[in-house]
């Protein structure tokens, strides 16, 4: 049975062991592909510090990720499925890699990360959003 999660390497190792499956996945890939045209290199180091931040107690992450969900949900529309594809991915890297209190505590994590996320995006705009022709009132507005 493997070890639970100890270390920033063992962080480092979730995050780019996820990464893999998750830009190779054909429900979420593009999103990191070819809408955020993702550059690991650069990417892994935050992350490893945001989920060192969690479990270990570390302090190395200082960034706010919301806003580049935002940005993200205005240009591709992100949906539950969206986030329920990211949170079983994360959860069988987290199974395949680890086992113990921290592994479980990235599990949870991750479904409380996402639940938020979801709720403050509801609402913001998206290409799924589809407004009225021009010239056309919300049905609302139309006099009986």
């Amino acid at each position: 049975m493997p070890g639970d999660i100890e270390t920033r390497a063992d962080c480092e190792q979730l995050v780019r062991s996820f990464y893999a499956k998750a830009m190779e996945d054909p429900l979420i890939g593009f999103i990191f592909v070819d809408v955020a045209k993702l550059d690991l290199e650069a990417h892994i180091p935050v992350i490893a510090s945001f989920w060192e931040t969690i479990l270990l107690g570390a302090r190395s992450y200082g960034g706010g990720a919301f806003a580049v969900h935002a940005g993200l949900h205005a240009r591709v529309g992100l949906q539950s499925g969206h986030f329920d594809r990211w949170l079983v991915l994360w959860a069988e890297t987290v199974d395949e890699l680890f086992s113990g209190p921290r592994a479980e505590l990235a599990k949870s994590h991750a479904l409380r990360v996402a639940d938020a996320f979801q709720r403050r995006l509801h609402g913001f705009p998206s290409p799924n959003d589809q407004a009225p022709p021009l010239g056309v009132l919300p049905i609302s507005q139309y006099e009986p």
